[in-house]
């Protein structure tokens, strides 16, 4: 449970069962919506309702409201429980609906094959008929009997209740044909077409409707179920990257434990080929690990004592010490699964506008049925063609793919969005993604790295050398702990891997000007530039390269001997970001707290042409206000507490993963692994969704305008309608899937795949 404070709301999530179609979500969203202060969704396609309510309304209250549906309901168990339940009752559930469904295809396919074939219509073959339909009609179509009748008690009528009817209907009116039409006489046969026609005086059967529904209705759910069940598969490999047992090293000792038991602070062991349990920082060994399963990185990246290593990464090389920072609910793991889980709980705009039709649509069916049937018989039709025309109205129609359209498309999009390292919020998000026209980016740790770095090495042409300068000021800034000498210690270490830094003696710091000592006889000097560059330096710098970086002059027993340039690099990824988000349509604006010429320098390099810098927060904010009142659909990417404003203010808020807890808690999407380049794969997978949701709605609605009309005319057959129903749900969900195998494109188009 979470609380709003601002709507002092309460925020629960319910297990419910039984659902088959979007008439059953609609209801149930209505039944918890009479309550006082409650609204809820409802998702078809993961069983689950996110139910937001008065504190006073306790939870079992919404369980009670969701039983007097005619459903059942249920608060989730923990994770752990939670994960090993689902498997459980998912593999009971799908051994009987498989065995059900074989003991139905054995039972009706000679049903379907002697009523369908004349020529194989031997003495008696419809009494056989009968007794193999008996079974189907009644223990084959058993679950949507009793879904049906439970739905009468309360006044509800679903999918479940036009699939009854039209079987009982079928298996009573053959019945009656059978002991009473003269269709049970020995010597008959029946023709079989693909529209129905008149008797001539002798009573058709229909088993092969009465079998032809529940087969095909069971055939059509659990390949649904199956192909459903597909678009969970990101939040299932999450749960698979989870560590069950850890390594803990305590007093040199190392024992077992389960993963329940880590503390914050406890040493872990990380051996090679292991994930790492859970979030935290490498305390000895250095080691490739693989990050591409948790935040979408191909490239494995080096860590060492000091790096920071998240949970469920592979560790690639040697071994590793780690002591854990972030358990539980608290890791980037878990957090990233409660945000998928999140979002697969939503709904867009389009499919609260289905589930509202789906409301109104079973009734209607209902009425059309019973019209078509009087108005046949009214018409002097026989009475058999009126009943077939009822029978195939009712089996025809479908809400299923309504309910499906937008809950199977968004799942297989967050999972997949999950895997390239994007995670949204919700199908609000999507929709934000697709419709923004500008985004505003921070400077520091979004464009550019977030650490100071070494830009550029401009050694003095004729001196001592760049190696040598290097290293003596390596030596120098080792005594150091400025975030400028830190950076010139590291540059010096991944420059000369071989060469050890030497020892300095009568080491001092100069306040506000740099550092001093003495590094093998020789006095050396590192300081920050005051006034002009040398002459010998002047020429070898471009202005602007000057201005965005911090200078830092090598003196060397007095005389000047390098230029350091110190200052945050921009990303790579930050060119290729900022291009494919051009060729997109998305137009980016630089808004940064940092002074004018870094963040005119960093403009500059990568193409953006309007600026704005020393931004306060408020600063911030008030832009992303004025953008919007010039009619902008405005995206804000930040990584920082002094983003979260702006983040929270804009139609769509994106933070960086690797920022803080504020910033990711006031976005809309996050951007895992840290790069602006997973925002243009994010705007495109956005686009490619929705485009999909309305493909599935365009598809499920036509369905329904084209067929219905047809039954009620006669033109259908009710098996060949039981048919089509299913496939129009296995349909919806396989277009859906598509999108568990979308690949972003190359930074080259900008077209939308």
């Amino acid at each position: 449970m979470g609380t709003d404070s601002a709507a002092v709301l309460v925020t629960t999530d319910l297990t419910v069962g039984g659902m088959t179609c979007a008439a059953c979500v609609r209801r149930v969203e209505k039944k918890l919506g009479k309550l006082d202060g409650v609204t809820a969704t409802v998702n078809l396609a993961t069983g689950r309702a996110r139910v937001s309510h008065p504190p006073e309304i306790g939870p079992a209250e919404l369980v009670e409201a969701v039983e007097k549906a005619g459903y059942t309901a249920a608060l989730p168990a923990p994770p752990k429980k939670q994960q090993r339940a689902d498997g459980d009752e998912e593999s009971e559930q799908a051994r009987q609906e498989r065995e059900r469904l074989l003991v139905t295809a054995v039972l009706a396919v000679p049903v379907l094959v002697l009523s369908m074939v004349p020529g194989l219509q031997f003495r008696d073959w419809q009494w056989l008929c009968f007794a193999l339909a008996a079974p189907v009609a009644v223990w084959g179509a058993w679950p949507f009997h009793v879904r049906a009748v439970r739905g009468l008690r309360y006044s509800a009528a679903t999918m479940d209740t036009l699939v009854s009817l039209g079987v009982v209907a079928s298996f009573c009116w053959s019945a009656y044909a059978l002991f009473l039409g003269g269709a049970g006489d020995p010597g008959m046969r029946m023709p079989f077409t693909l529209v129905p026609s008149a008797s001539d005086g002798v009573a058709h059967i229909y088993l092969e409707a009465a079998v032809g529904v529940p087969l095909f209705v069971l055939v059509g759910r659990f390949l649904e179920a199956r192909a459903r069940s597909g678009t969970g598969a990101a939040l299932r490999s999450l749960a698979r990257l989870a560590a069950k047992e850890v390594s803990v090293r305590e007093d040199g000792v190392e024992r077992l434990v389960p993963i329940e038991e880590l503390g914050a602070g406890q040493v872990f062991v990380v051996r090679p080929g292991e994930r790492v349990a859970t979030d935290g920082q490498v305390t000895e060994g250095s080691s490739a690990v693989d990050l591409s399963l948790v935040t979408g990185e191909s490239e494995p990246v080096e860590v060492g004592p000091g790096s920071a290593v998240v949970g469920g990464a592979v560790n690639s090389g040697g071994l590793l010490l780690v002591r854990a920072t972030a358990v539980g609910a608290d890791t980037q793991l878990a957090r990233i699964t409660r945000l998928v889980t999140e979002a697969q709980a939503g709904k867009a705009k389009a499919q609260r506008l289905a589930d509202s039709v789906a409301g109104v649509f079973v009734p209607v069916v209902l009425a059309l049925a019973v019209a078509a049937l009087g108005f046949w018989l009214g018409a002097g039709a026989d009475p058999q063609a009126a009943l077939t025309a009822c029978v195939a109205v009712l089996v025809v129609a479908c809400p299923c793919a309504l309910g499906l359209a937008t809950p199977t498309a968004l799942m297989a999009a967050t999972g997949r969005g999950a895997q390239l390292g994007v995670l949204v919020s919700g199908p609000q998000a999507l929709e934000g993604l697709r419709h923004l026209d500008t985004v505003v980016l921070d400077k520091t740790g979004t464009l550019t790295s977030g650490h100071m770095t070494v830009a550029q090495f401009t050694a003095v042409p004729d001196g001592l050398g760049k190696d040598a300068v290097l290293r003596l000021a390596g030596a120098v800034e080792r005594g150091s702990e400025h975030p400028l000498g830190r950076a010139i210690v590291a540059y010096a270490q991944r420059a000369l891997p071989e060469r050890a830094l030497p020892d300095v003696s009568e080491f001092g710091a100069l306040p506000g000007k740099g550092v001093r000592g003495c590094v093998e006889g020789r006095l050396v000097e590192v300081l920050a530039l005051d006034g002009e560059l040398p002459d010998a330096l002047a020429n070898a710098l471009p202005a602007a390269e000057a201005a965005a970086h911090t200078p830092v002059l090598v003196c060397v027993d007095g005389v000047t001997e390098a230029l350091i340039e110190i200052g945050d690099v921009v990303r790579p990824g930050s060119y290729r970001a900022v291009d494919r988000l051009r060729r997109l349509g998305v137009r980016p604006v630089l808004a940064t707290g940092d002074r004018e010429s870094p963040a005119q320098a960093v403009a500059s390099a990568l193409g953006i042409d309007e600026v704005h810098a020393r931004c306060s927060p408020e600063d911030k904010a008030d832009l992303v206000r004025e953008l919007q009142e010039r009619g902008h659909r405005v995206a804000v990417i930040g990584d920082g507490v002094n983003d979260a404003a702006a983040l929270a203010l804009a139609d769509l808020g994106i933070a960086m993963g690797t920022g803080t807890d504020v910033a990711i808690g006031a976005a809309d999407v996050t951007l895992v692994r840290g790069d602006i380049e997973a925002l243009a794969d994010a705007v495109r997978l956005a686009r490619r969704t929705l485009a999909t949701i309305r493909v599935n709605l365009v598809w499920a609605f036509g369905y329904n305008v084209v067929t219905v009309p047809l039954a009620m005319v006669g033109l259908l057959n009710p098996m060949l309608a039981a048919a089509a129903m299913s496939v129009s749900s296995v349909l919806v969900v396989a277009n859906s899937l598509r999108l568990r195998a979308w690949r972003p494109t190359g930074a080259a188009t900008g077209t939308v795949r």
